[in-house]
Formats: C-alpha cells, structure tokens, sequence
C-alpha cells in the first residue's frame, strides 16, 4: 500500500506538504538549488518559493494553470532517492530531471539537448531497489512529450542512453582529479561506452528512472550538453544561458501535452 500522508504533515527532509504544493502532480528536478528560482521563474514570473532545507529548494510554478513544483536534489542518487520517496508521499506522480553533462559523442555540440531513453547505473542508490539486472528506463510517454515538444520547438537535440556515475572523476574516467588516479575498473570505460553508443555522463537519471519504475511513477530527464569529452575535459558555459532556456521551453510544453492526454 503507497503511503500518502495527510494534507498538512510537512516532511522531513523537502521541507514540504501536501497542502504547500496545491495539488501539483508534476516536478522538475535540477540538481543544483541555485538554478530552481531562475528555472521556476522561467516557467511562471509569478512562481512562489516554497521551502529551503538541507539541499532541497523548492518553488510552486504554474504552467498554463497546471501546477508544477520545481525542486533541487543536490549531485547524485542519495539525494535523489530520498527525494522521490518524499515527493510521492506528498502526490508527486511525474518526475522530470533537468541538468547539464557531458557529451562523449563526436556529433553532439555544446549547448544541444539530450533526452535520456534509459541509463547506465554505474551508481549504488538504485541498487537499495532493485537488482543490478534491473533495467533503468525512463517512461515512454513523458519521454515522448519531450522529444515532441524539442521537435516543435526545433531545438538541437539526442534521444539515447546515459550513463549515471556516483563520482565526477574516476566513474566517469576523469583524470583531471586532484590525484590523477582512475581504479583500473574504469580505466577504458569511456571509450566503451562510446562504443555502446552512450551519450553522456551524468549523476541522477540511472537512480530517478529505477525508483520511479519500482513505485510504478513516471520519470524523464533533459540536460543540456555543456562540454563535450572528445574535444575538451572542461565545462564550457557559454552555451549555457541559451541552452537552459532551451530545457525549460521544452519541459513546459512537455508537462502541457502530457497533461492534455
């Protein structure tokens, strides 16, 4: 039986109720709390900030009068594993992730979009849930309205596989850490999974697609390409302004249509 708690019990860790989201079924998900005001706003300068606690930044955005909720989870799946057990208790029923990453595909440029079919789960949160045999998909559905509303608004963008690391350096084959050492079990990984047709590196989709599957919610994820790792390590933020605009352009038209069907 799916715990629902009542109206008013504000939850421990998002700092949040059910009353305080008006019935939003619908959130989007940054990682970092400083981008949830810009990308709330974007979506509805009236948007009302909700709750800061720990690294969960929340603000109440309405687009086209549906009410969606615009959260942070702070980088990886912890975070956001406690996140998706707390939003559902409060109604959540639509999860979608917006962030940046790394390209690892010659034909993807800086500030394209990627829209993330499944995931890599080179992270250990989703294994809390399910076993490493366990697919980390997204929904077909949610993930179509995305694709549709990128298509509409004839914005650059990759649909395909991502692969989700617990770590910024050695899991995604970094050698620009502070020491330089990558454990030889991901020594090679990235050329692999550029062979696998992998697209892009990043740190959340694997453990928000495998939850979302188990508790039988729907989740999506969009991020902008702002570096790509065949031409350069380093992030490249010029693209970044745009690109984001871009992001949330689309998941608004995306919540619209989806929540027309």
């Amino acid at each position: 039986m799916s715990k629902i708690v009542p109206e008013t019990e504000v939850l421990y860790h998002i700092g949040l109720s059910r009353e305080m989201i008006k019935g939003a079924k619908y959130v989007v998900l940054p990682g970092d709390p400083g981008r949830v005001e810009m990308i709330a706003r974007q979506m509805d300068e009236n948007a009302v900030h909700l709750a800061t606690n720990r690294e969960y930044t929340s603000y109440l955005a309405y687009v086209n009068e549906i009410p969606v909720l615009v959260c942070s989870t702070g980088m990886g799946g912890p975070s956001v594993g406690i996140g998706v057990e707390e939003f559902a208790m409060i109604g959540i029923q639509n999860f979608i992730r917006i962030g940046t990453c790394g390209a690892i595909q010659k034909n993807i440029e800086l500030g394209d979009l990627i829209i993330t079919s499944a995931a890599v789960r080179l992270e250990g949160t989703s294994l809390h849930y399910a076993p490493q045999e366990y697919p980390a998909v997204s929904n077909f559905s949610l993930t179509q309205s995305l694709v549709e509303a990128s298509n509409e608004l004839k914005v650059a963008h990759h649909v395909g596989i991502t692969a989700s690391s617990d770590t910024f350096f050695p899991g995604q084959e970094r050698y620009d850490s502070y020491s330089g050492y990558v454990r030889r079990h991901f020594q090679g990984s990235m050329d692999e999974w550029q062979q696998l047709n992998v697209l892009n590196f990043e740190m959340e989709a694997a453990t928000l697609f495998t939850i979302c599957s188990v508790f039988k919610l729907r989740a999506a994820c969009i991020c902008s390409a702002i570096a790509n790792r065949t031409k350069s390590e380093t992030p490249d933020k010029s693209k970044y302004a745009e690109s984001m605009a871009n992001c949330i352009k689309v998941i608004a038209d995306a919540i619209t249509a989806d929540n027309a069907r």
